[in-house]
């Protein structure tokens, strides 16, 4: 299975609530750079966060290749989630996409990589992982490749 991790482009600094940020100009300009890194990958699902900056860079992305199925909303993808709790949704999941937030996607492909949370992946806005292996499990997969924008 391959696992693609996307944090989300940068976001307005403020808004009634974190959850409300939206995208800046640059903030899409940078997740269509990440977003034409994934042309022709074998995607089967897009799977964000609920807050609004990860549903515009998961919606951008989705335009980007075409993909024709809706973008999966999930309270789990939250910025302060439970890495260990998003392990157990994706245990019969392959080929997704992940669009979330710091600290979150840092805490969740350290744990994937190393079987712990004591070394955290750096991934700066619109920052995309490409992960791999047989199960998305703890310490069981092979990270591919950064991509920082």
């Amino acid at each position: 299975m391959k696992l693609w991790v996307l944090r989300h482009g940068q976001a307005e600094s403020h808004a009634p609530t974190d959850a409300q940020r939206p995208l800046t100009a640059h903030g899409r300009d940078e997740v269509l750079g990440s977003a034409a890194q994934l042309i022709g990958q074998p995607i089967s699902a897009i799977i964000a966060s609920p807050y609004v900056r990860a549903q515009q860079t998961a919606q951008l992305v989705r335009e980007v290749l075409g993909f024709a199925g809706e973008v999966r909303t999930v309270p789990w993808l939250t910025p302060d989630a439970n890495p260990l709790q998003v392990l157990e949704h994706l245990d019969s999941a392959d080929n997704l996409l992940l669009v979330s937030h710091q600290p979150l996607v840092g805490n969740l492909i350290g744990l994937l990589l190393n079987g712990h949370l004591h070394a955290p992946q750096p991934m700066n806005t619109a920052s995309l992982a490409e992960l791999e292996g047989d199960w998305p499990m703890a310490g069981l997969m092979t990270l591919n490749s950064v991509k920082h924008r």
